[in-house]
């Protein structure tokens, strides 16, 4: 696998001209702006990591000329503020990545989820509206934004259960298909994009897909904005190439006794020292939606994992019984290992259960539970069990 060094990047938070980028934009054909996000590599910043060009080239495929653009601003993956930090510093990016999206699918309206814990942020987020929503008047684009906002539900951070949210529903994930891009918002073709993708494809046009594509690896092009916490002198926000190792990271971030890094946070992969020099930090090794936690040998293991799975146990929205049961059961299992109450090889017995929790949950919560549990359990058993 291609491994790159630890590389700082300003490219999400560098001041633009936002006039001139959408202009040039106003005036390429759909399939331009596509293709350039095509080409670029440019994968969701969100966690998943699906192509963005290619979703809004099925949004455009659709019939429908009743189209939205969503922006998943809910950013509620434990460790992770970097959506805030991007909203909070450059809205005029999210809502340019936005425009550029509607001119590229053909949509009219746009949406804003905002999580709830960010409510703060929603006074300058609409002044910055009302002057962006002047600017592309004046160059001739038929679009307005408008937000809803979340109340504090992990689940709504889910596509489809975000659609729902919206429409004024309690939030569930639907069936799929038919997925967003045919049925989304509305039960309209919708192209859902995360804050920094939108950021993202916005300065993809700018630069030019041959500029950007030259940051990161083959399989993870670009860069990262990254939420650091945990035992880190250095916590905070740094925008940083794909591709790096997990040891070039904790060299650069860590406190010297660095015995384990939670990738992506509590969905997320955690990456013990041994495998530091050989886990890349991208699509290609351990992907993130941005959260790096680093923990040394002070904390507990079995600690960072009972948290986490108390947390998704309050979070399943209990829609299916592979998610609903099975995040209690692995919550109680651990606990009766750690008091002794049943043998260490039931571990054994809980892993095997996050494996199918994995193939049968509905939707993503259920599906990741195992990446941070088996990921822990395999590396810091002896923690778990005495």
């Amino acid at each position: 696998m291609e491994k790159r060094g630890l590389n700082k990047v300003d490219l999400i938070f560098e001041e633009i001209d936002l006039k001139e980028v959408l202009t040039a934009a106003y005036n390429m054909p759909q399939a331009e702006i596509i293709q350039k996000v095509l080409d670029s590599g440019l994968k969701g910043r969100g966690g998943a990591g699906f192509p963005t060009g290619l979703k809004w080239k099925y949004a455009a495929a659709e019939e429908d000329t009743d189209k939205y653009i969503v922006c998943n601003a809910d950013e509620g993956e434990p460790g992770t503020f970097k959506d805030r930090e991007i909203l909070d510093r450059v809205a005029y990016k999210v809502y340019g990545g936005m425009v550029l999206a509607a001119k590229a699918v053909g949509a009219r309206s746009g949406i804003v989820y905002l999580r709830g814990e960010y409510k703060f942020l929603l006074p300058q987020l609409l002044e910055e509206l009302v002057k962006f929503h002047k600017l592309i008047g004046e160059i001739g684009y038929d679009f307005s934004i408008s937000y809803r906002m979340g109340s504090g539900a992990y689940i709504c951070g889910e596509e489809s259960a975000l659609f729902e949210s919206i429409e004024g529903f309690r939030g569930e994930p639907r069936n799929k298909p038919p997925y967003p891009t045919k049925s989304g918002v509305f039960y309209r073709p919708t192209s859902i994009n995360n804050v920094e993708t939108l950021v993202t494809a916005l300065m993809v046009i700018k630069h030019g897909p041959e500029s950007y594509s030259q940051l990161g690896t083959k399989d993870s092009r670009g860069s990262k904005v990254f939420s650091i916490s945990g035992d880190t002198p250095s916590p905070g926000i740094f925008e940083l190439e794909l591709g790096m190792t997990v040891q070039a990271f904790v060299n650069e971030f860590g406190d010297g006794d660095t015995k384990a890094v939670q990738v992506g946070g509590a969905s997320g992969f955690c990456v013990p020292r041994k495998r530091f020099e050989d886990t890349i930090i991208g699509f290609e090794g351990v992907p993130t939606g941005g959260s790096m936690k680093l923990f040394n040998s002070s904390r507990s293991m079995y600690n960072v994992l009972h948290n986490y799975l108390d947390f998704f146990a309050e979070e399943s929205c209990g829609q299916c019984t592979p998610c609903r049961v099975g995040c209690q059961q692995l919550l109680k299992g651990v606990q009766k290992v750690k008091k002794g109450e049943v043998k260490s090889i039931y571990l054994n017995e809980l892993v095997k259960l996050a494996d199918t929790m994995k193939v049968a949950s509905k939707c993503g919560l259920g599906q990741s539970v195992g990446n941070a549990f088996k990921t822990i359990v395999e590396n810091f058993r002896e923690e778990i069990i005495y």
